[in-house]
Formats: C-alpha cells, sequence, structure tokens
C-alpha cells in the first residue's frame, strides 16, 4: 500500500463521515493516512496498544487476482518475526474491505527525516545499518522475500529502525506476483537481476538495503535520480556513488551492491559485520571475540540509537474514573436445538444470600481444562436439579409478565440428558479418555440437518456471550467427529491475543456447546450421538495440533454448583474486569454502584467503625455474562477491610443494594437475565482476590 503507518510526526487526522468507529477487535480514533490502494486507521486494543489499521479500497478488494494475492501475503507475512520489524497483529483478507493490522511504528520515515534534518551520523548509523539489517535475515529466515525495501518503508522510531510492510506492500500495492507488464519495486531500488530476467530474490532485497543505508549515510540516491530508464541503465552498468560513507561501512555495502546475486552479502553476514562495526563505535567489543549474541546487539543498538521520543496526544484514551465501570454488553442466550432459548433462571424464595466458603462438594459436572484439573464454573444460568428438573420457585416471574409469552429465560438444559435410556446412541459417556488432534483432524462440518442445527446453536449462544466484551470477533469454527462423537469448537488465529480473551472463548465454548448437546441427548436419545465436545485454539493458519483449551460431556450437567448452589470464581471475576459499553448495562452498574455508596455511608452514619469509599477502598462492579453474574470488588489499600465485621458489612451491603437493581432490571427487561452476585476483595497491593460471598437474588 502507497501510505506510510506514521507520518512526519506520527499525529492522528480527524475521522471522516463514513469511517469505521472498529474494525475487527479495535477501536478506530482517526486516521494516519491514505493512499490509492486503502486508508490506514489509528487503532487501540482494548488494552491500550496503538495499533495501524490499513484497510483495502472496496474497487481493489472486487478485483479476485487481487484478494488472491492479499490472502498468500498476509499469510506468508504472519510467520515473519524478528528485531526491527513492525509486526502483523491481525488480519480478515476475506471482509468485504480486507484489513490488516500492525503495531503502530511513530516516527518519520528515512526520506523523511533525511530531508529534514540531513543523514545519519555515528553510532545512529551504525545501528540503522544493523538494525535493518537484522529485519533482512528474520524476513529471509521465514521464507520472505521483501521486495520494496526503499527509505519509504523505514521508520525511525524512538526505540530504532522499524521496517514496514514486509510482505504487504507486494499484496497492497498489486506486486507480489510478477506479471508480464509490471514492474516490482521502486525505480533506484530495483537490483539489476531484476531489471534483466524480473528475478527478485533474498539478493535483490540485500541489493536495495545497500542502496537504502548509503542513502541513509549521504543523503544521495546511490545511482542518481532521473527517468526510470536513465536510472536503470546506472544500475545495470555504473558503480553507486559511495562518496561521504564511512569506509568500513562501505565495503559492506560494495558487497552489497555488487552487480552479480551470487557475489552480494547475505543478510546474516550483514547482520554480523555491521553489529561489529556498532560494538567497535561503542567501544565495547571485547578483542579476540568478533561474535556477538543477538541479546547484545539489541543492546547495543538502543544504547547508540539516537531518536527524539515522540508523542501525540491524540492517541491517549479518556481517564477514566477511579471507581471505572468493567462493564459488558447484556444478550439474551441464542435459541438452542430442541426448544433451548437460554438456560434457566433461578430465583429462589428466601434471602438473596447463599454465604458461605467457595470449596466444597457437589459440583454436578467438572469439565476438565487442559491441564485435567476441574476449572471454573461454565454455566451461564442457576442451578437445576440433576434429574433435570427444576424447582417450583425457578418458575419465570409472576405478576406484571404473567400474561406475557413463556419467558425465554426459563428455559431449562437437562443435567442427565440420558437418564433412564436403556440404549443411548452417544455410548462414551463417563471415558477418561482426553480427545486427541487426531479427532480434531478427522472431524468434518456439519452435515446433516440436526448437526447444522446444532453447530448454529453453539455458534450463536458463543456470539451471544462473547459480544458482550467485544470479542464477537473470535468466531468459532464447529466440526463433528461422529467415530469419536465429540464436536469440536475451534478459535482463532488471532494474533497477540490476550490470555483473558482465550479465556472467554473458552467459558463461552463449553457452556454453548454442553448446552447444545445436552437438549439435543434429551430429545433424541436414540439417534443423536454426539454428547462430548472439545474447546480448541488455533494459534495460526494451518495449525493442525491446535491447543485444546477444555473438554467435558454434556451428560453430567452443564453446570457448576457447589452443594447444590451457585457460587462465583476467579475466572467470572476476570470476566467481569473486561470492559464494555452496553447501554443497559451501564445504566445498571452506574445505579448500583451509587446505591452501595449511600448504603456504605448510611452504615457509617450508624456508628460501625466503618471507613468511607474514598478513604482508601476503591469499588468496582462488572457482569460475567457466562455465569450472568454481577460482581462486586473492593480494592483495600489501607487495610479498611481487614476485619472479619468489616467485611461482613461489605458484603451485605453489595448483596442487598445489587439484588435491589437486578431484580428491578430483570422485572422490566426482559433481555436482561443476570440475577447472581458474588462479593470479592483485593487486600493491600494483592492481585489473588479473596471470595467473600456468592448468591442468587430472590424475587
Amino acid at each position: 500500500m502507497s501510505v506510510n503507518t506514521a507520518g512526519s510526526d506520527g499525529r492522528i487526522q480527524p475521522a471522516r463521515p463514513g469511517d469505521p468507529s472498529r474494525i475487527g477487535p479495535y477501536r478506530i480514533i482517526g486516521r494516519l493516512g491514505a493512499g490509492g490502494m486503502g486508508t490506514v486507521h489509528a487503532g487501540l486494543t482494548p488494552s491500550g496498544q496503538r495499533v495501524a489499521v490499513k484497510v483495502i479500497h472496496p474497487a481493489q478488494a472486487e478485483d479476485p487476482e487481487f484478494r488472491a494475492r492479499f490472502r498468500r501475503e498476509v499469510h506468508l507475512s504472519a510467520r515473519v518475526q524478528g528485531p526491527c520489524l513492525v509486526p502483523l497483529l491481525a488480519a480478515d483478507p476475506e471482509a468485504d474491505e480486507p484489513w490488516l493490522a500492525t503495531a503502530y511504528a511513530p516516527g518519520p520515515t528515512v526520506n523523511q527525516h533525511v530531508a529534514g534534518h540531513g543523514p545519519l551520523i555515528g553510532g545512529t548509523l551504525y545501528a540503522f545499518a544493523t538494525g535493518t539489517a537484522q529485519a533482512m535475515a528474520a524476513i529471509h529466515l521465514a521464507g520472505v522475500v521483501h521486495r520494496d525495501v526503499k527509505p519509504q518503508n523505514v521508520i525511525l522510531t524512538p526505540a530504532g529502525p522499524r521496517v514496514l510492510d514486509f510482505g504487504i506492500a507486494r499484496a497492497a500495492d498489486g506486486t507480489s506476483v510478477t506479471r508480464t507488464g509490471v514492474t516490482t519495486g521502486t525505480p533506484g531500488w530495483i537490483s539489476p537481476e531484476y531489471y534483466r530476467t524480473g528475478t527478485a530474490g533474498p539478493e535483490g532485497d540485500m541489493f536495495a538495503w545497500g542502496a537504502l543505508v548509503a542513502y541513509a549515510a549521504t543523503g544521495r540516491l546511490p545511482f542518481g535520480s532521473g527517468a526510470p530508464d536513465v536510472v536503470a541503465f546506472r544500475v545495470l552498468s555504473e558503480e553507486p556513488d559511495l562518496e561521504g560513507v564511512p569506509a568500513e561501512l562501505r565495503k559492506i555495502l560494495e558487497r552489497a551492491l555488487a552487480k552479480d546475486p551470487s557475489d552480494r552479502i547475505s543478510a546474516a553476514a550483514a547482520e554480523t559485520a555491521c553489529a561489529e562495526l556498532l560494538a567497535s563505535q561503542a567501544t565495547l567489543l571485547v578483542e579476540g571475540d568478533r561474535r556477538l549474541e543477538p541479546t547484545r546487539v539489541g543492546d547495543l543498538l538502543t544504547a547508540e540509537w539516537n531518536m527524539p521520543t515522540l508523542d501525540d496526544p491524540t492517541w491517549h484514551a479518556p481517564s477514566t474514573s477511579p471507581r471505572r465501570r468493567t462493564l459488558a454488553t447484556v444478550l439474551v442466550a441464542a435459541a438452542a436445538v430442541g426448544g433451548l432459548a437460554g438456560a434457566a433462571l433461578a430465583l429462589p424464595g428466601g434471602g438473596d444470600s447463599d454465604g458461605g466458603d467457595s470449596d466444597g462438594p457437589g459440583r454436578t459436572r467438572p469439565v476438565r481444562s487442559a491441564t485435567g484439573a476441574a476449572p471454573e464454573a461454565t454455566s451461564a444460568d442457576t442451578a437445576v436439579r440433576e434429574d433435570g428438573t427444576a424447582d417450583e420457585a425457578e418458575a419465570a416471574p409472576t405478576g406484571a409478565t404473567a400474561d406475557l409469552p413463556a419467558d425465554p429465560r426459563a428455559a431449562v438444559v437437562p443435567a442427565d440428558p440420558l437418564a433412564g435410556v436403556p440404549d443411548p446412541a452417544f455410548t462414551r459417556a463417563g471415558e477418561s479418555a482426553e480427545p486427541n488432534s487426531d479427532e480434531w483432524r478427522a472431524s468434518t462440518a456439519a452435515a446433516s440437518p440436526e448437526e447444522r442445527t446444532a453447530e448454529k446453536a453453539i455458534r450463536d449462544q458463543m456470539a451471544s456471550i462473547l459480544a458482550t466484551k467485544d470479542m464477537d470477533f473470535m468466531t468459532p469454527t464447529v466440526t463433528f467427529n461422529r467415530r469419536a462423537q465429540t464436536v469440536m469448537v475451534t478459535g482463532g488465529p488471532v494474533s497477540q491475543i490476550p490470555e483473558d480473551h482465550q479465556e472467554m472463548f473458552r467459558r463461552a465454548g463449553d457452556v454453548a456447546a454442553c448446552s447444545a448437546l445436552a437438549v439435543r441427548l434429551k430429545n433424541s436419545p436414540t439417534t443423536w450421538p454426539y454428547g462430548r465436545f472439545v474447546v480448541s485454539w488455533k494459534n495460526f493458519d494451518g495449525d493442525l495440533e491446535p491447543n485444546i483449551l477444555g473438554f467435558g460431556e454434556a451428560t453430567d450437567g452443564c453446570y457448576s454448583l457447589i452443594a447444590g448452589q451457585w457460587r462465583g470464581d476467579e475466572s467470572g471475576l476476570a470476566a467481569a474486569g473486561i470492559p464494555s459499553g452496553d447501554k443497559d448495562e451501564i445504566r445498571v452498574a452506574d445505579a448500583a454502584d451509587k446505591a452501595i455508596t449511600a448504603a456504605w455511608n448510611d452504615r457509617i452514619a450508624e456508628g460501625h467503625g466503618l471507613d468511607p469509599f474514598a478513604a482508601g477502598i476503591t469499588i468496582d462492579l462488572g457482569f460475567d455474562p457466562v455465569e450472568k453474574a454481577a460482581y462486586v470488588w473492593a480494592r483495600d489499600t489501607d487495610g479498611a477491610l481487614i476485619g472479619r465485621a468489616q467485611q461482613s458489612h461489605f458484603q451485605d451491603v453489595a448483596a442487598t443494594t445489587v439484588c435491589q437493581e437486578l431484580r428491578a432490571e430483570y422485572t422490566s427487561n426482559r433481555a436482561w437475565n443476570y440475577t447472581r452476585w458474588t462479593a470479592a476483595l483485593y487486600e493491600a497491593n494483592s492481585r489473588v482476590p479473596q471470595l467473600l460471598a456468592s448468591g442468587t437474588c430472590s424475587p
């Protein structure tokens, strides 16, 4: 793409009418530039990492040949990792408007810096030569040829040089595949062999690298400027102009600019030679030891690199309140097969709190994680008896909603769907063998109408859960292995995905697959063969051994209960801490936050010896869409909640006030299905929470 990810100062331009607010997982906050092939947007990850998101124009995307090249180059570029490169983070070559995202590289391009400040000198020049040679070595090691090395494709960031568009520029400007009448590369940076035969291999990259370093050192194009045919003649028949290049560096560049590609220095050799010059410049090279470890090369490069730190206030997201809302979108679970429209809602009579410890016997389904341990709760809803029936108190609320159609929130997922079935089609219940990669590879797409219905139920319910955290870009693939009687739910690849995102995918896949299979087993026990499920994650396209995140069976319940009662856990708390912005949830959280503060102040006024929240206590509120639970947690930096009495007051205030808000919303909003709560505490600077109490709100 003929556009850079940063301008001379890397500042963001305002978004224009029609620009997207989100591309993939990235929030778009402006533009970085635009060109004939598309637009580069400034984006932020959920954690605040700055990214450059390049979107191809629809006119280019409609060209099947272009899209095929773009897809191939994205796949190649995903393999390239190394120093002084701008890594590919994510891409969607199949989108209506294909896009790719790279880490943002702040700073001017080489040509911009040379035009404004002159050539590079001293240690910075040697660091530039070393870093760009390192980048070329990494590209070639991955089996990729850049084919467009030039000053416009190298950014001088405060941390070092960064080579752009390795494998991407080729696709974006239509030069990734040599075709009749099409020149690959830019005049002045094209190798002699390409002019002669159209060959563009690693040796051609090194020719362009030599010209690049020469330009950075002198401010002049080594083969001059002018008409393309004139420049081509000089490249083929004349020696480069290297006047002013330091003598030792000049020897390396002469080898890179040799007319015969077989005489040229390789990227790895150039990296070593330039690193030795860099070490000599820094006077750090130990006599007799001419080999430098990569880590030491990186230290030397950083020490000698001299570029100003840049900042752009427009990148900074608005500061959050000390009581940040960690909020999620609230969506009703999508309808599953055989009448599954959601999971069972329990609003049992009695108090709001179950109380008690978070450990104990009675889990109805210890779904195993990839490590073999029983993981966190995986149900989106509350207690269902092991015989698959619901208590009378679990019926949909009466009163204002009694005359409405059946509430989908009251649908029941059977805990033991094959109870009393003498000859079920699913015969592998209770097997201890963990599903393996061979079974995953042997799985196939849904073929029968029943399989397609189950696939849709799983995908829809996962989408509804993941969307609450703006993670619905993690679209699952659902496949079936009839022989293994197992359904495979697979995600990825998504580059550099945070661990909490992958854990959300596992939990969503676990509850969606279990719920869909349990209902199908209950409705068609003698014909439906699938009762096991696996949630996996691919690390790259073509990955034949994806990571198994979790697996389980739908025959032993889809809920995690302790002694028949729901309990919150650290996984749910972590999910509640992932931000989102649904308007209903923001409203409920804001009301609950104010109610908790008011109730706490009332307790203070009653003389219980409590400290106000502003005095060392920070309160956060968030929602876990898998367990359908609200979490309230306190960060106690001054020990104000260290005593048993103080903690008892906090959990009582949390239970009472949160349940008031959840009940009110449940009654008025049929899309609202949060009925549970957990109170937690982080003492001082501890990262390990103390789960104080959990419960299900009574009607």
